[in-house]
């Protein structure tokens, strides 16, 4: 990510609460269509996962590869 210019060196996942979700305009998850036990967001309605899998001990190209998928994606919600 420092790459891309974006420090999260102080980062720590959360989990998603119920409150989160409620107040939220729109939930993407990244991955748990992939492993659903470890990620019960998936049981929500109107959650939308992009399958995507986890960057966490992958080589660093592979890394790069999920890393500008998420670009993408979230470039093209912005439009």
């Amino acid at each position: 990510m420092r790459e891309a210019g974006i420090d999260v060196s102080g980062h720590r996942g959360h989990l998603l609460t119920d409150e989160m979700v409620r107040s939220a305009d729109r939930v993407i998850t990244m991955g748990c269509a992939v492993d659903d036990q470890a990620c019960p967001a998936i049981l929500y309605a109107d959650v939308e996962d992009w399958g995507l899998p986890d960057p966490k001990d992958q080589p660093i190209e592979r890394v790069r590869e999920i890393r500008d998928e998420i670009r993408r994606r979230v470039e093209a919600l912005l439009q």
